[in-house]
């Protein structure tokens, strides 16, 4: 997708949060969770996708982006642009996913006992047009590189200290278990950029207790975006989210926001993660050879790169559920610094379906006290102001 189209897909989405209620109550830290709302909830002319969360319906958007290799745009057509009722209108794409969705899970329930075996990326590939006719070239060439960040569920897990090395050697080059322990809290600030700020840095705050509790807090050019997370419930607002605050749901979402907290102290994370999966071919990145460890956070897959040499992490890939299909997220992390005598890394990039943002810290107080305040519910923000000279460039 172009940085023209999505900066124009941003003043829409602005505009249609600028046109929705918070429907959600307020609600204080450690308690029940909040009934969440569903895509129906939020969306006009639901049909196929009723009855999911809304963060789940537009990752389940973000899973047909990358299978077709589509934006918005394609898909819906010019018309949303400055529009937002213009989604809701039935066009040809739109009957036609319905009716591929349909496929699918017939294939999957018939063929395959309901496991989802098959989904739109399987044919796709990141094409609108499936290809019917066999490739020589591909059949005759050297075969691609397997893609590390793929999940391998059947694995057998080798004997327990494999894993259990491997995770050590992290903890040790991070500074130990004593030092670990004596991180009790810290805020950071910096920069952040991503195609919601127009690829342009703005400021950036992060605030994290080893009780479980992180927010992150970007001040972009059109509203600040937030996530917040109070060890039990996590939110998300922001200019480009389609609700004024929006409740996250157990599962894959609410699964990474309480990993992302877990890494932050990662003095707990055998205690955080289960089912360690080792065995793996050493891969590459970045020119650098890395261990890989597979494990389940929560009800989620994930999969860890560890440094083969300085035994730190690399890499984070976890793994959202939608109804079509599994979407990943990405998280690289490096330029690490010590801190309180703990080495944190003071940059990571999150990838996903939808685009890449980079989060730098220029400085970090550690244990330092923070205001709960900040990791209770957002409060919603208010309507946004769309600059169209800026979403135009």
């Amino acid at each position: 997708m172009s940085s023209v189209r999505r900066l124009l897909i941003i003043g829409v989405l602005m505009l249609a949060v600028s046109t929705l209620c918070n429907l959600l109550p307020a609600h204080g830290q450690g308690g029940a969770r909040e009934k969440p709302l569903m895509a129906e909830d939020v969306f006009k002319n639901v049909q196929v996708l009723k009855g999911i969360p809304v963060n789940q319906f537009m990752e389940t958007m973000g899973f047909f982006s990358a299978a077709l290799g589509y934006n918005c745009t394609n898909c819906h057509g010019d018309e949303v642009l400055g529009n937002w009722e213009k989604y809701a209108v039935d066009i040809p794409l739109k009957r036609t996913a319905r009716g591929m969705i349909q496929v699918v899970n017939t294939i999957n329930k018939d063929l395959f006992g309901g496991r989802e075996a098959v989904t739109c990326y399987t044919c796709h590939r990141g094409s609108p047009s499936p290809k019917v006719v066999p490739s020589l070239l591909e059949q005759y060439s050297e075969p691609p590189a397997d893609d590390p960040n793929e999940v391998e569920i059947h694995r057998r897990a080798p004997a327990a200290p494999a894993a259990d090395a491997i995770l050590n050697g992290y903890i040790q080059a991070l500074g130990g278990d004593e030092r670990l322990a004596a991180l009790t809290s810290f805020v950071g600030k910096g920069s952040y950029e991503g195609f919601d700020t127009y690829h342009g840095k703005v400021p950036l705050e992060v605030y994290a207790n080893a009780t479980g509790q992180r927010t992150v807090i970007a001040y972009t050019q059109n509203g600040d975006s937030v996530t917040a997370y109070d060890g039990h419930n996590a939110w998300i607002v922001g200019p480009d989210k389609p609700v004024s605050v929006l409740q996250l749901v157990p599962g894959g979402d609410l699964d990474g926001i309480q990993l992302d907290s877990d890494l932050a102290f990662p003095g707990r994370l055998k205690q955080a993660l289960t089912d360690w999966r080792t065995g793996f071919p050493t891969t590459i990145i970045n020119d650098r050879s890395v261990q890989v460890v597979q494990a389940m956070a929560g009800g989620s897959r994930v999969k860890l790169f560890f440094d083969k040499e300085t035994a730190l992490l690399t890499r984070v890939v976890r793994y959202s559920k939608t109804v079509v299909g599994a979407v990943p997220i990405q998280i690289d992390y490096s330029d690490y610094r010590e801190v309180a005598g703990v080495k944190m890394p003071f940059q990571w990039r999150l990838t996903w379906t939808d685009g890449q943002s980079t989060y730098k810290l220029d400085e970090v107080q550690p244990n330092v006290t923070i205001d709960p305040a900040k990791f209770a519910r957002p409060l919603a923000p208010a309507a946004p102001v769309v600059a169209p000279a800026k979403v135009a460039r």
